[in-house]
């Protein structure tokens, strides 16, 4: 239809911008879009494929290591939780779909917005781990395995650089996972071969231009912009679902 056409093409082309600028969120904000029109299980496919599409093209214009010793205990903890999302994600009906995204928009983004103020401390490795393991289990469920690890970063209180690494090799390794995964449990079909091709001639532009503009903007003042407006974009969501027949 005419309506899923643009609304597609709108949250892939802004999210994607904001990916390519910030290097993470793809999914939060394409489902900030999707969630509104789109069946759980059809978005949630689009925004994990496309959001793997991104931190390839990421990967590729900002390369970031990271020290495997950091890195692996998020990456074993989030192969463990991959699976679980998986079966739970057609069991996911569009209120509770929409409760869950607008949830996660507005706890999320108030404390990455406040993170600076919030005090720092040290963890383990099985806390790392546990925190992967969330974001492996989110990412079947809409492609959102960077949301709490990126939280738990900042509240580690993580170098910028290192935090990026983290951040950008595991979701990276999680989506591609969370694809593979979708392959093999039938669930990425051939109707949706257009949709994804459409989502990723959507985002391919804005987010290379995001990548572009990132270099010239204030990181601080970007991220307390999208941030907000995740937020609104959670409070509207809510309300709709609370309202919902």
């Amino acid at each position: 239809m005419a309506g899923d056409f643009w609304l597609i093409v709108a949250g892939a082309a802004t999210a994607g911008f904001v990916q390519g600028l910030s290097g993470f969120a793809f999914s939060l904000v394409s489902l900030s879009f999707w969630a509104w029109g789109l069946e759980p299980q059809r978005a949630a496919v689009l925004a994990t494929v496309g959001g793997l599409t991104g931190q390839v093209l990421a990967a590729l214009a900002v390369r970031r290591g990271s020290r495997w010793r950091t890195l692996w205990p998020f990456i074993a903890g989030g192969l463990c939780g991959i699976p679980l999302g998986v079966l739970l994600l057609p069991h996911v009906d569009l209120r509770s779909f929409k409760l869950l995204i607008g949830s996660l928009l507005v706890l999320w983004c108030p404390l990455m917005l406040f993170s600076g103020r919030l005090p720092h401390f040290r963890a383990g490795r099985a806390a790392d781990a546990a925190v992967g393991a969330v974001g492996g289990l989110m990412g079947p469920l809409g492609g959102f395995t960077g949301a709490v690890p990126t939280l738990w970063c900042t509240l580690r209180g993580m170098a910028r650089d290192e935090q990026r690494a983290v951040v950008q090799n595991f979701n990276l390794t999680m989506l591609a996972v969370s694809t593979a995964a979708y392959v093999q449990r039938g669930l990425l079909t051939p109707a949706l071969y257009a949709d994804l091709g459409l989502v990723a001639a959507s985002l391919t532009l804005p987010a290379l231009l995001g990548m572009r503009v990132y270099i010239g903007i204030s990181a601080q003042a970007f991220r307390q912009l999208v941030l907000g407006l995740l937020t609104l974009s959670g409070l509207a969501l809510l309300a709709s679902a609370w309202h919902a027949p």
